[in-house]
């Protein structure tokens, strides 16, 4: 009994001595700086900036392979902190919130033929059913792809099945904007009040004959503007946001009303009179 006691003793001694000499010998290094970066970022595991959790970016960055302002949820201020941790000085930056750039919902844009396919925009555009069901190429197909990745709750499918934003709850974590096979969603700034809401490319003519409210390339929305932050190329209308005013000049005179001015209707009146 007694040696039975003694050999089990030793034979536990002998690997718990192999497993503290294994764990010593096969350590991984681990940076203190990813830890404390993940402290810093949202931890909303949303993988907007393009990884699988906040810990993966953590790493990223602390092995710079992603930028210290890669979590579009922290935005600026968390940028800020880590930018301190990498010993990095990190620009200030605005606040961001998503725009769907397209206006031709059911309502407004041609359809070739009915699709009665999966519920999803990036399998509706693919070539083999003409690149989707919609006249315009360039236009939101409406089946709320952005909608479903969006893990804030901050889209949503409106009456005329256009993809419509809460400011309130959007985090400006980007996953709509990789989602949407049509590249129609863009990230602004919170204070950019103008937007040209349309990205078709054709000529005037055949963009007004697919859609009632594509931009037709007439540079009216150039002569409006003062400041010469509105250019039209490649027959599309573009904001250099840079020079914006939010005047809203642009979208007074745009003769299809591709161009929004959000700015409550008040204050567009102050500025007009």
């Amino acid at each position: 009994m007694l040696y039975a006691v003694v050999s089990l003793a030793v034979t536990g001694l002998a690997f718990g001595a192999l497993l503290a000499f294994a764990a010593q010998r096969f350590a991984v290094p681990v940076d203190p700086r990813v830890e404390a970066i993940k402290k810093e970022l949202p931890n909303a595991n949303c993988g907007g900036c393009g990884f699988a959790s906040c810990g993966a970016l953590a790493e990223a960055i602390a092995g710079g392979r992603a930028p210290v302002d890669g979590c579009g949820v922290g935005g600026s201020p968390v940028a800020q902190k880590i930018g301190e941790i990498m010993g990095i000085g990190v620009e200030d930056k605005e606040p961001q919130v998503a725009r769907v750039k397209c206006l031709g919902g059911k309502a407004e844009a041609e359809e070739l033929f009915t699709y009665e396919g999966i519920r999803d925009c990036r399998a509706a555009s693919i070539p083999q059913i003409q690149g989707g069901f919609k006249a315009c190429t360039y236009g939101c197909l409406g089946l709320g792809s952005c909608v479903r990745v969006c893990v804030f709750g901050a889209m949503s499918m409106g009456p005329n099945s256009l993809p419509v934003v809460d400011d309130t709850k959007c985090t400006a974590c980007g996953k709509c904007v990789a989602e949407c096979p049509r590249s129609i969603i863009e990230l602004v700034g919170r204070s950019r009040k103008v937007h040209v809401c349309c990205q078709n490319k054709d000529k005037g003519a055949v963009a007004r004959k697919l859609c009632k409210v594509a931009c037709i390339a007439c540079k009216r929305c150039e002569k409006a503007c003062e400041y010469d932050a509105i250019k039209v190329e490649n027959n599309l209308a573009s904001i250099d946001y840079s020079k914006c005013t939010n005047c809203g000049a642009c979208a007074a005179a745009c003769p299809p009303k591709c161009i929004i001015d959000e700015r409550p209707s008040e204050e567009c009146e102050v500025a007009a009179s």
